[in-house]
């Protein structure tokens, strides 16, 4: 079983393959045998990452981490620094997903991007994207994970600006190459500051010399805060969640690649990572993380309660869900942070490919007004995507549920109203859920302006084409079938009942040091907690169903303006960057250019008129070149002499 662990290599090694073979023959593979060859790398990626993991599972639950050290790269002095892989279950855990979800995506866009002139190209960047992702979550050393991060933010801007001749989509892509700029910053001081404070990058030995000699308060919290601003940008936590919802440009399949199983996820699994250094950190630290994800969480439910674009909706379900995943890092529930990361990475890539579904059958059209009564038209569609939707919603026995039931477990732990705003988010996630697909899958069509058409009477052209909503070809429903089962089912990866039936967590607990956090409370108060959990999503369910097919209360009562410009945060950012801050830039673009340029650009010129007036010493004369030399050595005579005292 140990030489199945050294098969780590492996897992990267796939899609880089794919990377090369199709940037050296994608062009004359053209569509489809582009996409499979790419698919087919994915899925090599998780055979060999199953095959570790059944490695990883023959040995004791301490030894269950091997780092393969493949060769040397930076060797600087003290910083030395391999490229190795560390496999260990939070690792593998994560390449797991990554790749079983990645290869199902490749799978779906072999469909979904079929007679795009960019076929081959996309599937060089999904391949790039993979293969970035796992050198994130398998690098044994900050640095390698660093390369990651980076590699991801750059994939991401490739694949949401694939359409870039559309400016809206390379303006998205833009954006969101910019801001995680700024959460990088955060995360490279903090890997600056980690090697001053060790001496090392590696995670090996930076965890043995935290535990031998231990690391002041201050510092670990400064580190932790570091790495929790890099967090943010990738994660999309407020502040930094503004280029999530625009990342919507790019392909569907992006987004579920993005938004579900990978890039979004690095931030937290980084936090879980650290978690040695966040345990040595002041109480304010893990507190500061567990508000962030609460304030992420309930502003980007408030927000989707009021989009239209199909993909916004989920979007910022994202954003929302993500903050539940920072509440769990910052109560200690790093197992719960993980497993609602497993589950959502099922439940969120079926409603995004779902989603993608219905814009393929709607001829591109993503405004859920213009939906309704697509159920019988997409059955498998619909069907898989109310598996999501149900799992989203928190229903049991769904797998969502579990994971967020026991999210909201450590809340309620940790701070009452915590606990009771988190709730809150919960529910807003039912009820937009459920708005969502009521609009979409039930009630009468509304695929034509069949209302602008009695006004205007017969003869008269719609302001709508007519639709013809079908259903989605094979290479895209057999993702969305296998995904809503994982939806369905994945709950008991975790379940609550006993520690025998605790399996991610017990899976886990080597890779954690002993930060795991503990509940301050019985079973029967974790029983009142769940059940209070299933009221309120089955209560956000209802007020759905309540506005939306029964018609209570009038959807623009809820629709609210500001919510549908969500808070108009961004309109604000965009207003700032654009004049004051456009302004600012400008400024520091001329102070670089007249003062440290300029400052610059002095000295050199200072030397060459130096140069010049000097060269008219170098006369080519040898005579006038001995008498400067004597009059050297005369000059040299009289300075010893007056250092001698005569």
């Amino acid at each position: 079983m140990g030489t199945l662990v050294h098969l780590v290599w492996l897992i990267p090694a796939f899609p880089l393959a794919g990377v090369l073979i199709l940037m050296a023959l994608g062009r004359r593979l053209g569509e489809p045998r582009a996409g499979w060859l790419a698919t087919a790398m994915m899925g090599g990626s998780f055979i060999a990452t199953l095959l570790v993991f059944i490695g990883l599972v023959g040995h004791e639950g301490d030894e269950r981490e091997t780092v393969l050290t493949l060769f040397e790269w930076v060797p600087a002095g003290k910083l030395a620094v391999d490229i190795g892989f560390l496999a260990d279950p939070l690792s593998i855990t994560m390449a797991l997903f990554v790749t079983g979800v990645g290869a199902l995506i490749h799978l779906y866009s072999i469909g979904y991007m079929h007679g795009d002139e960019g076929f081959s190209r996309f599937f060089v960047y999904l391949n790039l994207f993979g293969f970035s992702m796992l050198m994130l979550v398998l690098g044994d050393n900050l640095l390698l994970t660093f390369l990651g991060w980076e590699g991801v933010g750059a994939c991401s801007y490739l694949l949401i600006s694939f359409w870039f001749t559309d400016e809206a989509n390379a303006s998205a892509g833009k954006k969101a190459f910019v801001t995680n700029r700024v959460g990088d910053w955060g995360f490279l001081v903090a890997m600056l500051l980690a090697f001053l404070t060790f001496g090392s990058l590696q995670y090996g030995e930076i965890f043995y010399d935290l535990e031998s000699n231990g690391v002041a308060a201050g510092t670990a919290s400064a580190i932790v805060v570091l790495l929790l601003v890099g967090a943010a940008g990738k994660s999309a936590q407020f502040p930094l969640h503004i280029w999530l919802p625009d990342a919507m440009a790019g392909p569907t399949p992006v987004s579920a690649l993005i938004h579900a199983a990978t890039m979004v996820t690095a931030g937290v699994y980084l936090l879980t990572r650290m978690s040695p250094i966040i345990a040595e950190a002041h109480g304010w630290v893990p507190d500061l993380i567990m508000w962030v994800g609460l304030g992420t969480a309930l502003m980007a439910a408030t927000i989707a309660v009021a989009q239209n674009d199909i993909k916004k909706v989920l979007a910022y379900s994202t954003v929302s869900q993500l903050g539940f995943m920072f509440v769990a890092v910052g109560s200690g529930a790093y197992v719960a942070a993980i497993f609602h990361m497993v589950t959502h990475a099922f439940f969120k890539a079926l409603l995004f490919l779902g989603a993608g579904s219905v814009i393929h059958g709607m001829d591109g059209d993503q405004d859920i007004r213009r939906y309704g009564g697509l159920a019988r038209l997409l059955p498998i569609t619909s069907m898989t995507f109310v598996a999501g939707w149900l799992a989203i919603a928190g229903v049991p026995p769904f797998s969502g549920f579990w994971s967020k039931d026991e999210i909201l477990a450590y809340a309620y732990g940790e701070n009452k109203v915590l606990w009771v705003l988190l709730l809150i988010t919960a529910i807003l996630t039912a009820f937009y859920m459920t708005r969502l697909v009521l609009m979409t899958f039930f009630g009468p069509p509304r695929w034509t302006d069949q209302e602008a058409e009695a006004e205007a009477g017969e003869g008269v052209e719609q302001a709508l084409p007519h639709r013809h909503p079908h259903e989605s070809p094979w290479t895209m429903t057999v993702p969305l079938v296998l995904l809503a089962g994982l939806a369905m089912v994945a709950g008991v990866f975790n379940l609550p009942f006993t520690s025998d039936v605790h399996f991610l967590g017990n899976w886990l607990k080597p890779s954690l040091f002993g930060n795991e956090g503990h509940l301050p409370f019985g079973g029967g108060t974790q029983w009142v907690l769940a059940a209070v959990a299933i009221v309120g999503s089955l209560g956000g369910v209802s007020a759905g169903a309540a506005v939306y097919i029964r018609r209570r209360i009038d959807p623009a009562r809820i629709e609210h303006p500001f919510l549908a410009r969500a808070w108009r945060i961004d309109e604000k950012v965009t207003n700032f960057m654009g004049g004051p801050g456009r302004r600012a830039f400008e400024r520091t673009t001329q102070f670089d250019e007249q003062v440290v340029d300029g400052a610059v650009n002095a000295v050199g010129t200072l030397i060459r008129r130096g140069g010049t007036k000097l060269r008219v010493s170098q006369s080519g004369l040898v005579r006038s070149y001995a008498l400067g030399i004597a009059i050297g050595a005369v000059a040299l005579l009289a300075w010893f002499i007056s250092r001698a005292g005569f």
